[in-house]
């Protein structure tokens, strides 16, 4: 999880929301990535599609069993249907997101018993830290 607080924290250092992501599988690092939205400009570009589209490259396959996804903040609906979709293994996010997340905070997409795939979460791992961040960069542009 602490190279996805790094990666939050490069996002944060080029304007963008300090979200970062990492991608593992048997303990080795697939991918990381961070918000891109801002500078894409592409509202698609969360950190959490960037790092699935970057380790589908890597690995040269559109499913990513075994893997591993360390987010920063809970994914979204778009993140956590790439994710359901990606077949990731795992998702480990640090802060919950109450206005958008998907995760357990509107709804839990990962774990939809209606859907083909669904994926053991971990919430809460470095979540003070990755929520600070959140919001002193919101903080700083109102």
């Amino acid at each position: 999880m602490g190279r996805a607080f790094e990666r939050a924290l490069e996002a944060r250092s080029l304007d963008e929301v300090p979200v970062g992501a990492v991608l593992v599988r048997d303990d080795h690092l697939v991918a990381e990535a961070f918000n891109r939205t801002r500078s894409g400009p592409d509202p698609t570009a969360h950190a959490e599609v960037e790092v699935l589209r970057r380790g589908a490259a890597v690995l040269g396959d559109w499913r990513l069993d075994g893997c591993t996804l360390y987010v920063t903040l809970e994914p979204c609906a778009q993140c956590a249907g790439s994710i359901v979709l990606s077949r990731i293994r795992r998702v480990v996010y640090a802060a919950p997101d109450p206005k958008a997340g998907w995760v357990g905070s509107l709804g839990n997409l990962l774990q939809d018993r209606r859907l083909n795939h669904r994926v053991e979460v971990t919430r809460g791992v470095l979540e003070e830290g990755s929520a600070d961040l959140l919001r002193s960069f919101f903080r700083e542009r109102r």
